[in-house]
C-alpha cells in the first residue's frame, strides 16, 4: 500500500495538539475554563471542514498510521465535532498505546464533555507513555484544581514548570490556586509570570486585577483590568472587577458605569449585580 506521510509530513502531524486555549488550562476569576477550542467563524470553519477531508484521504491510505487518526481528531475537536474527536483519538491509542498526545488531547475533549473521570484516566496514561510531558500535568493539574485538591494540582503544575518554563498556562493555573487559598502575593508573581510570556491572552491580567485587589493596590488592579478589556472586551468578569476596584476607590461614577457594562455582556454576573446595589 502507497504511504501518502513523507517523513516531513509525519512530523507535521506529530507535532498536532489539541490547541485549547482549557478546557485545562487557564480560567477567570468565576471558573469557567479559558483553555478552549476556539470559536470558529464561518470561513474558519469550511477551511477545517477542507482539513478534515484531506486528513480522511490520508487515513484512508494509511488505516493503521495512529499520526492522522490524531491530528483528525484535534480539527475534529477545534470544530466542537467531540464526538468525532474521541473517537480519532481512541483510534490512534488502539493503533499505538504508547502515544501520550493522543490521551492528552482525548483527556480534553472528554473534559469539554464534562467526563472528568475518563479524562484523569487518560491524563495518567498519557503520564505513563510520557512522563515528560508538560501538557499532560497542566491538564490532569487543572482537573484537580477544579476538584480542589489544591495539593496533587501544585504537584502538577509544578511538574509541568519544571518541564517547560516558558509555558503560561501552569503559572496562570498555579497562580490560581494561590488566589484561592487567600495568598495573593504568591498568586501576582505567578501571574506576572504568565504575563511575561503571554502577553495577549485576557485571563492572566483579569486574575492578577483580582489579587491586587485584595492586596488593596487599586490603582495597579484598574490597569489589569483595563488590560484585561483590551484583549476581551467582552469579559463581563473584567468589567465587575474594574468597578469594584473605583467603588474601593471611591469613584461612584466609572463603578456603576463599569457595573452596567458587566451587565450589558452577562445579564447574569452577580457581582455587577451586587455592585450596583451597593451603590444604589
Amino acid at each position: 500500500m502507497t504511504t501518502v506521510s513523507s517523513g516531513a509530513v509525519r512530523a507535521v502531524l506529530l507535532a498536532a495538539t489539541f490547541a485549547f486555549s482549557g478546557c485545562g488550562g487557564l480560567e477567570g476569576m468565576s471558573g469557567a475554563p479559558l483553555v478552549h477550542v476556539a470559536e470558529v467563524d464561518a470561513d474558519s470553519a469550511k477551511d477545517n471542514s477542507g482539513n478534515i477531508a484531506s486528513l480522511s484521504g490520508v487515513i484512508q491510505q494509511n488505516p493503521n498510521d495512529a499520526v492522522p487518526y490524531n491530528t483528525r481528531g484535534v480539527a475534529y475537536a477545534k470544530a466542537t465535532q467531540y464526538t468525532q474527536a474521541i473517537a480519532d483519538f481512541s483510534q490512534a491509542v488502539r493503533l499505538d498505546p504508547h502515544f501520550g498526545a493522543a490521551y492528552v488531547n482525548r483527556a480534553l475533549a472528554y473534559r469539554q464533555i464534562k467526563k472528568d473521570a475518563l479524562a484523569l484516566n487518560d491524563f495518567n496514561a498519557a503520564i505513563v507513555a510520557n512522563p515528560r510531558d508538560s501538557g499532560a500535568y497542566l491538564g490532569r493539574g487543572n482537573l484537580l484544581r477544579n476538584q480542589a485538591n489544591y495539593p496533587a494540582a501544585l504537584a502538577d503544575l509544578n511538574q509541568a514548570i519544571i518541564l517547560n518554563p516558558e509555558g503560561a498556562q501552569a503559572y496562570h493555573a498555579r497562580g490560581l490556586i494561590y488566589q484561592a487559598q487567600g495568598d495573593h502575593v504568591h498568586a501576582v508573581t505567578d501571574f506576572n509570570n504568565a504575563i511575561d510570556r503571554n502577553p495577549f491572552v485576557s485571563a492572566p491580567y483579569q486574575a492578577r486585577g483580582q489579587s491586587l485587589l485584595a492586596l488593596g493596590k487599586y490603582d495597579k488592579a484598574i490597569e489589569d483590568f483595563n488590560a484585561s478589556l483590551n484583549v476581551d472586551p467582552n469579559n463581563s468578569d473584567s468589567w465587575a472587577g474594574l468597578g469594584l476596584a473605583y467603588e474601593k476607590q471611591g469613584n461612584r461614577d466609572k463603578a456603576l458605569e463599569s457595573y452596567d457594562r458587566a451587565l450589558q455582556v452577562n445579564p447574569g454576573d452577580q457581582a455587577a449585580r451586587a455592585g450596583l446595589a451597593r451603590l444604589s
